[in-house]
């Protein structure tokens, strides 16, 4: 139901691990997530620990769903001298392909421990319906 849209994601990790380069608007980093089916929707949960509530933007157009966030500094005193600094700052973005079968209508979202989900109902003309068999009877009525 869902499609990765960034085939070096992992290698964008993985340089920004080794050169301690965080994301910005023109070229933002991936933020982790767990993607998921639980009854009649899908469940998207993404980490953005730290991450203030109106620094999160969700945009949906069409069947792609975009998620960016911005992890800002902490404002500090004058007299604050920083020791070790490993959280990583900047913008953080997420694209996702949704399928048709998804009811892009009926998102909604909650934030909640620095954890975003994302429930996406399944759409009614994707569920399973069962289809009624007629008889001859009824073939001879409709013509007849």
């Amino acid at each position: 139901m869902l499609m990765r849209t960034d085939p070096f994601r992992e290698l964008d990790r993985l340089a920004q691990q080794l050169t301690g380069v965080t994301g910005t608007w023109s070229r933002p980093s991936a933020m982790p997530m767990d993607a998921y089916r639980e009854g009649e929707e899908y469940v998207i949960a993404l980490d953005l620990p730290g991450v203030a509530k109106d620094a999160i933007d969700i945009d949906v157009e069409r069947n792609m769903l975009t998620v960016r966030a911005e992890r800002r500094p902490v404002a500090k005193a004058d007299d604050v001298q920083m020791e070790l600094s490993e959280r990583p700052l900047g913008v953080f973005s997420r694209q996702l392909v949704l399928a048709d079968t998804l009811d892009t209508e009926h998102i909604t979202a909650d934030y909640e421990a620095g954890v975003l989900t994302l429930r996406i109902p399944i759409a009614e003309r994707a569920k399973p319906r069962k289809i009624a068999i007629g008889g001859e009877a009824d073939h001879q009525q409709i013509s007849g």
